[in-house]
């Protein structure tokens, strides 16, 4: 008996002692294999093309295939460090210019965002070997459309959302109809796993082809019903014409230091004149502006954002100027003011005033969501509730640039059933275009017409389905924007149902762990029966 156990003790140390160098074989070959770092390579190079100033919209799903096939053939270690190098250095060369951050804050939120992007390739990674191979590639999708769901409740909104590279691709986005952004985040996100499948069990494989069986499926559904969609219910309305305008490029500057001067009630009398000076300039070439548009036919005319810069006291002259304009012309008029009341702890009214055809202020709106830095650090409180009226041209709202990126915010319009939503902006030239084109998915989103003034970026008109009316880039000139807008909407499942689908996909996350934590479980009993047997 004695040496029956010695024995099996002795047997047991073997096999341990081979598993563990069988093991310590394998991790070495891993690391000298140099497949996995062929894929971060080529991770590396789709990255820098699949978001930010030049996107390629296809980068965008393939990318992930490759970062995935990287972190799931390497190291926990290895892994991790080489994935958020390449993420790192490809987000700041493929974002160059487009966060207005200064200084090592701007370091430290690209390291921040670097690493929460890295959570679904972690996720994908403890789970998916725990898991039924078709319910494995469903993980990284579902993470992925949580994660930047979740982040949407932040200061900076939906800024980088994947679903916005595919800006212009209309069958796709039509989905957003129904899903929000959520759907087409998961369509993109469910190729890299399902691809990986293939790579790692060939096409060969059983449970692959079920995978790629339903993501094709799935994926054709999305695209031929969207294209149905465009085909057989076109956008049939009939049309306004709306005008934009922004302030002249050559006209008299009001430069920063001026401006701190002035609201902080350190200039002299020849600074304030400067001030009021300049501000007078600007405000009588944009009426001037609005009253040739008004001439050529527009019923309604915006200006871009903060396009007249005022003192808060002189406000109602300039106000009254624009009503007696609306009134003359039978126009809706909308007045966009950088409204400052100098010493005041928050000095600044970013906000747009209506005015209807008879003269009348119909209602005014300040911009709900200040941009993050000194706009936020100056603006005066608002509601955050959306403006609307009824008029022969449908019902109006509007919403003021960085606004745009709240689709929550949005959901207001929708709800209340706004036909067409004016948006006056002020962008730069590093996120110009993808500003005013992730304004467009609010408009398929929630069933609106939009108009966008862009002072410095892209201005355009866009139908609920997504189609684009007009385009006038301010960028590179300075022009006003018209456009024949149609004057009805439509109402869309999202703006009934909501973030639904985003919402499903995060309960989804809890889900997952609980199905892979049983298989664990189902297993370690499994073993031993097997093992006595």
């Amino acid at each position: 008996m004695p040496d029956t156990r010695a024995r099996t003790a002795n047997t047991e140390t073997l096999v341990a002692s081979s598993i563990n160098t069988n093991s310590k074989r394998d991790r070495k070959a891993r690391l000298t294999d140099r497949s996995p770092w062929f894929w971060l390579l080529l991770a590396a190079a789709l990255l820098v093309v699949a978001d930010g100033r030049n996107t390629v919209a296809v980068a965008a799903w393939l990318a992930p295939v490759c970062l995935m096939r990287f972190m799931r053939m390497q190291t926990l270690g290895y892994a991790v460090s080489g994935a958020f190098a390449v993420r790192l250095i490809t987000f700041m060369i493929a974002e160059r210019g487009m966060i207005p951050i200064p200084g090592i804050f701007y370091y430290l939120f690209v390291m921040l965002v670097t690493a929460i992007a890295l959570l679904p390739y972690l996720t994908d990674r403890w789970l998916v070997r725990r898991l039924h191979p078709v319910i494995g590639t469903l993980v990284f999708p579902a993470a992925t459309v949580a994660l930047q769901f979740l982040m949407g409740f932040g200061l900076h909104g939906t800024w980088g959302s994947v679903a916005y590279t595919q800006a212009g691709d209309l069958p796709l986005l039509q989905l957003l109809a129904v899903t929000g952004l959520g759907g087409v985040t998961f369509v993109m996100m469910w190729f890299a796993p399902v691809a990986n499948l293939l790579l790692e069990k060939g096409m060969s494989d059983k449970p692959g082809q079920r995978a790629l069986g339903v993501f094709a499926a799935f994926c054709i559904s999305v695209f031929f019903l969207g294209g149905l969609r465009l085909a057989l219910f076109p956008v049939l309305s009939p049309v306004v014409r709306v005008a934009a305008l922004s302030p002249p490029a050559d006209g008299p500057a009001i430069s920063a230091t001026l401006l701190d001067r002035v609201i902080h009630r350190k200039g002299n009398s020849l600074e304030l004149d400067q001030f009021i000076s300049a501000a007078r300039a600007g405000q009588n070439a944009l009426l001037a502006g609005t009253e040739r548009e008004a001439r050529a036919g527009a019923r309604i005319v915006f200006w871009s954002e903060g396009a007249a810069s005022i003192l808060h006291q002189d406000e109602p002259a300039l106000v009254a100027r624009g009503s007696a304009l609306a009134s003359q012309y039978k126009i809706y008029l909308g007045m966009t003011l950088s409204s400052w009341s100098p010493g005041a702890q928050r000095p600044l009214q970013n906000k747009i005033i209506l005015i209807e055809p008879t003269g009348q202020i119909a209602w005014q709106y300040l911009k709900a969501h200040p941009t993050p830095g000194p706009e936020m650090s100056m603006a005066a409180p608002h509601d955050g509730k959306l403006r609307q009226i009824v008029s022969p041209y449908g019902r109006l709202s509007a919403a003021i640039c960085y606004d745009m990126d709240f689709p929550r915010l949005l959901a207001q319009a929708g709800a209340f059933g706004a036909d067409l939503v004016l948006s006056p902006a002020h962008d730069w030239r590093a996120i110009d275009p993808r500003h005013t084109e992730m304004a467009s998915f609010r408009a398929i989103e929630e069933g609106f017409n939009l108009v966008r003034q862009s002072e410095g970026g892209l201005s355009a008109a866009y139908d609920y389905e997504g189609h684009t009316l007009a385009t006038a880039d301010n960028a590179f000139r300075d022009v006003a924007l018209t456009a024949q807008v149609p004057i009805r909407g439509t109402r869309t499942p999202y703006s009934v149902a909501g973030d639904w689908f985003s919402w499903l996909c995060v309960l989804c996350i809890p889900y997952f762990f609980f199905l892979a934590r049983r298989s664990r479980r189902t297993d370690a009993i499994i073993e031993p029966v097997t093992a006595v047997s």
